[in-house]
């Protein structure tokens, strides 16, 4: 009854509130790149993956370092895609009330490169040539900057809480470290790429509230 409840809260505070374009439009690539991927093969294809800018080691090692970017847009099947864009519309509507279009773009983008390159360093020190995807990076740079300002402004604004931002945290990192196939260096290098520029942001700009 009362996840229920605090689901209800959050749709009713999305109708009343500006509509977050930024946050959608990023959603709508991932979506759109999603489909163009599967429409000229499979995403769960790992060499057509690469194909289309996934992270590769060898690769980026001579110079295609523009696939630590590119690897933030691209996804490894529905569910993968669907469980990030489910959780980054809830958390990406909330960050960009708190910080406008520009610092939620820059949040997003600069947390995200963070969490490619912790993993691209990872895998030169471990010699591995792992294919990676995904905008789990960004995602959990978003968490790391509402983390941030929640503690910020007293623990609490609109129906985020600090405690509540922490256990999901805890829990997404808990769950990766137990599965295979997820990147980890990508989740932590993107949590505190989001919260470095969450700190530097909050010093310079009086943030607004979703309320």
């Amino acid at each position: 009854m009362e996840v229920s409840r605090y689901n209800e809260d959050i749709i009713d505070e999305m109708r009343r509130n500006p509509i977050t374009w930024m946050n959608l439009i990023i959603i709508g690539i991932n979506i759109l790149l999603f489909v163009l991927v599967e429409a000229t093969g499979s995403s769960l294809d790992s060499t057509h993956m690469i194909r289309w800018g996934a992270a590769y080691s060898p690769l980026i090692e001579r110079g295609q370092v523009y696939r630590l970017f590119t690897c933030m847009f691209l996804h490894f099947g529905f569910e993968h895609l669907l469980s990030n864009m489910i959780l980054l519309f809830f958390m990406g509507y909330y960050l960009e009330q708190y910080v406008g279009k520009i610092w939620y773009l820059i949040i997003y983008l600069g947390g995200g490169l963070l969490g490619s390159v912790s993993s691209w360093v990872w895998d030169m020190m471990e010699k591995s040539e792992v294919v990676s995807a995904g905008a789990s990076g960004a995602l959990f740079a978003v968490l790391g900057a509402l983390v941030i300002i929640v503690w910020r402004y007293r623990g609490q604004k609109g129906n985020l809480s600090f405690r509540r931002l922490l256990l999901m945290i805890a829990f997404s990192v808990y769950v990766g470290f137990r599965s295979t196939g997820v990147d980890n260096l990508a989740h932590v290098g993107g949590l505190l790429g989001g919260a470095l520029l969450a700190l530097i942001l909050t010093q310079f700009k009086k943030l607004g509230s979703a309320e």
